[in-house]
């Protein structure tokens, strides 16, 4: 057993493949006996900070509904409601803001995503700033980088529906949308999926390339898992044999050049992209996996969305359990 306490988690790139197992173990637990002690007392009395920079749904709501039941309180917050320095804004910096917040709570969440920031990689360099001045850890949840707790909600779900997921083939397939979304989720299942020895193909348009130094990480995931790595701008040949499968939308390199309503048009070209049913029946009769919200119609088909191979409300609910075991085992000592 590790002892993750006071560990801050931004990517599950940073941890070790074992604490990561830890975390889904634990969370598959919790879910067995969500209500029963000791995990209703892990936190009780505590606060959890929850900084929202961008707005969400499932986000606020599963972990609040983590801290409730964990017996603790978390706490929203937004950078408009506080006096906090920002480009030609004077405030309070990131040091004493972070020194402070590790004096009233046990654990900082941050959401910071694409439309909060100037530049790709902004949001990660402030989240890796709060961990690095504050004396409690900091869980992202969801930045323009990474997304770790739904990476890990993904491949509980995966691993609840498939068992072993080592051998088994997904396809991550980008589908048009109006959305500009970032690369936040699916850089995370790039990087994860193939640390456990599922076989990777990306597919998207000419393009739409995401950040080459996440895509030379995860071939080295692979490799050393002794899975496969591919990148294909065929998308029929892409979903061929799939187990999984998950298309959903992301912003190509030029989004911080051109601006969003550029980059709406530049999208606009591949409005073909889409999971239609069509096209899922050359899959291996494969799982969907989204991290929602869904751009119905654009993404993917209603038929695939809320067919009977769709388990994304599965993985909606893996959100708290995966949130409840990464709280209890950074920011509680001794209950277990």
């Amino acid at each position: 057993m590790s002892d993750l306490y006071n560990k801050s988690l931004i990517t599950t790139q940073d941890w070790e493949k074992e604490w990561l197992d830890e975390v889904l173990a634990l969370a598959k637990e919790m879910k067995k006996h969500r209500y029963e002690k000791p995990y209703t007392e892990i936190l009780k009395d505590r606060t959890f900070l929850m900084f929202f920079y961008n707005p969400s749904v499932r986000t606020r709501q599963s972990f609040e509904a983590a801290a409730t039941e964990l017996g603790g309180h978390a706490q929203f917050l937004q950078p408009k409601t506080m006096r906090l320095k920002s480009k030609g804004k004077a405030g309070e910096t990131i040091e004493d803001a972070a020194n402070v917040m590790g004096r009233y709570a046990v654990g900082l969440g941050i959401r910071i995503l694409e439309d909060a920031i100037e530049e790709y990689g902004a949001g990660d360099a402030l989240l890796r700033e709060y961990a690095k001045y504050g004396s409690i850890p900091v869980v992202s949840m969801a930045h323009d980088k990474y997304h770790p707790c739904q990476g890990l909600s993904d491949l509980m779900g995966l691993q609840e529906h498939i068992g072993d997921v080592k051998g088994k083939k997904i396809t991550m397939m980008w589908g048009y949308s109006s959305m500009v979304r970032s690369w936040s989720s699916v850089q995370e299942d790039i990087l994860l999926l193939p640390r456990y020895g599922m076989n990777f193909t990306l597919t998207y348009p000419e393009g739409f390339d995401l950040d080459p130094e996440v895509i030379k990480e995860a071939k080295k995931n692979a490799e050393k898992a002794g899975a496969t790595f591919e990148i294909t701008h065929d998308r029929f040949e892409a979903v061929k044999g799939a187990d999984a499968i998950y298309a959903r939308n992301w912003m190509s390199p030029f989004r911080y050049i051109i601006g969003k309503e550029e980059e709406k048009k530049l999208a606009l070209k591949y409005k073909d992209w889409r999971l239609t049913k069509e096209l899922y029946a050359l899959t291996n009769n494969a799982y969907f996996i989204h991290p929602m919200p869904i751009d119905r119609g654009n993404e993917v088909d209603d038929e695939v969305a809320s067919g009977p191979r769709s388990i994304i409300y599965d993985i909606a609910e893996n959100r708290l359990h995966v949130q409840k075991a990464i709280m209890a085992l950074t920011m509680a000592k001794n209950w277990r």
